[in-house]
């Protein structure tokens, strides 16, 4: 099946406005009483990412979800997202090497353009709050750890002068340092782990929301670019790419103040040291300092060269990992039909390569851990000895005390770790590196998807009002796609209240197309799709979306599970055939995995009875059902119904029974065209715009 001629699932766009960035929020159709608190809760929950039903050989998100257009207007979904800056092409006479680092340092700054928001007017008002109280923690706490390393230098200093009551009472005064120092640190990764969560919660709701604004989650399978397994991105990938920065920030602002406050102990009670040479000597000032700075050069130079395919291992670890459990997920969700089939063998093929990937990946991350664990390791097996062999000879001659050289070392290891800070954080630092760029690439596209939204110079299809009776027209309506293919061009088409159209047409002729098109999931294309003011909007895929929990918030979807008393939910299950299920409605299970493709049509259909409408559009929404349960279904909606606007999309004739009338698509080069509008029963005489456009007052249905 071609891109173009997948079935949508359950969805449903605002109506009656054009700006893109706008959302309805839903008006329930069956009461008018003021929502509960825990009705709005739930209303709520109905934005979280759901599992996909269906399977695509690339997810990059759940199935477009029904929902009831309502007629008020919202906060602009996202606002507290910068508007997305235009990507930088890289210049055509860059090496590909040289392009793909172009790439990656806009990656990074594209990733902070919306990260750094949390710190805005707009984004956490505790953000600075808890960022200032870290810092200040961490000051003090290098001034306790100044404190301690002073206290090194005492008690040593006592022990070496056999003085009793200096040692018993520098003991005393340990304990309370101690306990002060512990009760720093609790403070300190309170904050710093309280930082990152209400960073990751603010980034994650904020980018969700771009996701999920304007069907982009959807169009997202209809585009090319670096935004594959979205889950994975909007999950570990953000987990790492908020919690990492604020480790660093900490960490590196910790090295530098340890570093400065050590160095000069260092300074201090080094001095300088004379070496002979030859005849003459060789004075070298705090030569402690010099030698913890060359050694740390040593070892940070060392990690840099041989991690430095760090980020780009890192990268493709956790691509292949998002890969890998995609698999694991689709063999779940399609469980019946690769049991139908005897498909076990050919899955577990497909399994067992995507793993081999991931194993692959595994053994090279393992050979540069290998490397730099070397470096990290020989070195935290010198850094404590090198300082007293330093302070040996001064120690020796009687120029430093016990106390000094044991301050020394602890000052010498506490800037040697500070110097270090990127030897132990380096493979920390890849694996942020990596995730951000995944993030960013994720943002890029739906920056693409945004700028496209604003722009005049794109075709894009505009939706609008209609105005006097018609509930739906079709303006010049052309519908492409993201690359600028035509798939259905130059539709003209009014649909009045009451009407019931039924769109026929051979397999890949767009009809499926045109429903994305109408719903306003389908973005590409020129005209305009116009709905009457204040009317809401229901569709019935072929294949409906059923979300995880009760049966009773299965069926009440997507309004909330309590917005129905449970007579009226068991009720309406009785009209749709399914009043088998009637007492098992607050019994949670996997419904998506238990219920049959026909029984998940009917549930669909008792959705629509409880939304009440006034314009459906069903595509193939009865695909699954016999023709006898068709009947009754269809007979069903005009009873209970019967002043709905209908839009159909089938291939079965026996359909026509239950339409007004029935326009055609045929397949042509250069896309689809609407070939015939035929009344299906008598319309006093009302001629839609198709038929003037193309025949005047001649007889309609002739080709």
């Amino acid at each position: 099946m071609s891109r173009a001629e997948q079935s949508p699932a359950d969805a449903v766009k605002p109506r009656g406005s054009a700006k893109p960035r706008r959302a309805k929020p839903r008006r329930k159709a069956h009461s008018t009483k003021k929502p509960s608190r825990k009705s709005s809760r739930q209303a709520k929950s109905r934005h979280e990412v759901s599992p996909v039903s269906n399977a695509r050989e690339t997810q990059s998100g759940p199935e477009p979800t029904e929902e009831v257009v309502a007629d008020r207007e919202p906060e602009a979904v996202g606002e507290d997202v910068p508007p997305p800056p235009e990507g930088d092409e890289p210049s055509p006479e860059l090496t590909p090497e040289q392009a793909e680092r172009a790439r990656k340092k806009y990656l990074f700054r594209r990733f902070w353009i919306s990260a750094r928001g949390y710190w805005s007017l707009r984004g956490d008002k505790l953000a600075w709050a808890f960022t200032i109280g870290l810092l200040l923690l961490i000051c003090i706490n290098v001034g306790f750890q100044y404190g301690i390393n002073l206290w090194n230098r005492w008690i040593f200093d006592a022990i070496e002068q056999r003085n009793a009551r200096t040692v018993y009472l520098l003991s005393a005064v340990f304990i309370p340092l101690v306990m002060a120092s512990g009760s720093l640190v609790v403070a300190q990764v309170y904050l710093r782990m309280t930082i990152q969560r209400r960073w990751r919660s603010w980034l994650t709701t904020a980018v969700i929301a771009r996701w999920l604004a304007n069907g982009r989650y959807y169009q997202l399978n209809l585009v090319g670019g670096d935004h594959q397994n979205p889950e994975a991105r909007l999950t570990e990938d953000l987990r790492i790419a908020t919690e990492s920065p604020v480790d660093f920030l900490s960490g590196v602002l910790n090295a530098f103040l340890s570093a400065s406050t050590f160095i000069v102990v260092l300074w201090t009670i080094g001095g300088a040291l004379t070496l002979p040479f030859g005849t003459s000597t060789i004075t070298i000032p705090g030569f402690l300092v010099v030698a913890a700075v060359i050694y740390a050069a040593i070892t940070s130079i060392s990690m840099v060269v041989i991690g430095r395919n760090f980020v780009r291992l890192s990268e493709q670890k956790n691509q292949v990992e998002a890969e890998f459990r995609y698999t694991l997920t689709r063999v779940r969700e399609n469980g019946e039909s690769i049991a139908l089939l005897g498909g076990e063998e050919e899955e577990r093929s497909g399994i067992d390569r995507t793993f081999a990937g991931v194993l692959a990946r595994w053994a090279q991350l393992t050979g540069q851990h290998m490397r730099t664990a070397l470096v990290s390791q020989g070195s935290s097996l010198f850094a404590p000895v090198v300082p007293i062999l330093l302070c040996a000879p001064k120690f020796l001659e009687g120029s430093m005390t016990l106390g000094e050289v044991m301050q020394a070392a602890s000052a010498f290891a506490i800037v040697q770790g500070a110097f270090g800070w990127l030897v132990d954080n380096y493979p920390r630092l890849a694996d942020w590196n990596a995730s951000a760029h995944r993030i960013a690439s994720l943002m890029m596209s739906l920056d693409g998807l945004e700028r496209a939204e604003q722009s005049e110079k794109l075709g894009r299809i505009e939706h609008g009002e209609t105005t006097g009776n018609a509930m739906l027209t079709l303006n010049d309506l052309s519908v492409t796609l993201d690359d600028g293919t035509a798939v259905v061009r130059e539709t003209e088409v009014a649909i009045e209240q009451g009407e019931r159209v039924l769109v026929s047409g051979d397999s890949g002729s767009g009809k499926s197309t045109l429903v994305r098109a109408i719903a306003g999931l389908w973005p590409w294309g020129s005209g305009s799709v116009n709905f009457h003011p204040d009317k809401r909007l229901f569709m019935l895929p072929q294949r409906p979306y059923i979300p995880t929990g009760t049966l009773r918030r299965a069926v009440a979807y997507p309004g909330a599970a309590d917005d129905w008393t449970p007579k009226t939910i068991k009720a309406t299950l009785e009209k749709v055939g399914l009043g088998h299920l009637k007492d098992r409605i607050e019994e949670e299970a996997p419904w998506d995995q238990t219920l049959s493709g026909g029984e998940k049509q009917r549930l669909a259909f008792a959705r629509l009875f409880l939304h009440r409408p006034d314009v459906l559009v069903l595509d193939e929404a009865t695909a699954a059902l016999d023709e006898k349960s068709q009947d009754k279904m269809m007979e069903a909606v005009i009873r209970e119904l019967p002043k709905v606007t209908i839009i159909s999309v089938a291939h079965r004739t026996e359909l026509e029974a239950y339409h007004t009338r029935k326009i055609t698509l045929e397949r042509r080069k250069g896309g689809a065209k609407l070939v015939s509008d035929i009344d299906l029963l008598p319309r006093k005489g009302r001629r839609n715009l198709f038929q003037r456009a193309l025949w005047g007052s001649g007889k309609r249905g002739r080709r």
